[in-house]
């Protein structure tokens, strides 16, 4: 699969004089379905004089627990060709294979509809997509930003180019 996008992290460490290096400079780590990874942390103290591509871990929805996760999404423009069982059973496929089956409570919406326990901070950088909650949905133009606080979403692109987003997922105790 090729990347429709021109993806690029720039990872530093310290090298064994504690002077300051670029580790890696280059493609995503991991890369499963949408996602392409760039970092993650496993709630510990950072040892910065450790090389491991912590962006390599196998694909994962959520961060562990008080750790994080740092990512690329692609969302492509919705297949309209496929039936509402063939969509369901694709979607779950995806969530299944990210770990993340059991974060799917409500996909009456959408098939894409999920809740994880996390806050995430993420931006629009190209295309459009629409943020769908429950019962409220939002379109994005590139640069805007959102704050999710762990609630049941999903993202839809209405366009007809594959859109780009950032995200940094950080554990979290969820309250309802």
């Amino acid at each position: 699969m090729t990347d429709e996008f021109d993806l690029r992290r720039i990872i530093t460490g310290h090298d064994s004089d504690g002077r300051s290096v670029v580790t890696i400079d280059g493609p995503p780590g991991a890369v499963g379905g949408s996602l392409r990874e760039i970092w993650n942390s496993a709630g510990h103290v950072v040892d910065s004089l450790d090389a491991t591509d912590s962006g390599a871990d196998k694909i994962v929805l959520s961060p562990p627990e008080n750790g994080s996760r740092f990512r690329w999404f692609i969302i492509h423009p919705e297949d309209n060709s496929m039936s509402p069982e063939e969509k369901e059973k694709l979607v779950a496929e995806r969530f299944e294979e990210m770990g993340a089956a059991h974060e799917r409570p409500d996909t009456t919406r959408h098939p894409g509809m999920h809740k994880t326990e996390t806050i995430d901070y993420i931006i629009l950088l190209s295309g459009q997509v629409t943020l769908l909650l429950d019962e409220e949905e939002r379109d994005m133009k590139p640069h805007d930003v959102v704050v999710q606080r762990g609630t049941n979403h999903a993202w839809i692109n209405k366009g007809t180019e594959p859109a780009l987003l950032c995200a940094i997922l950080i554990d979290a105790e969820v309250r309802e």
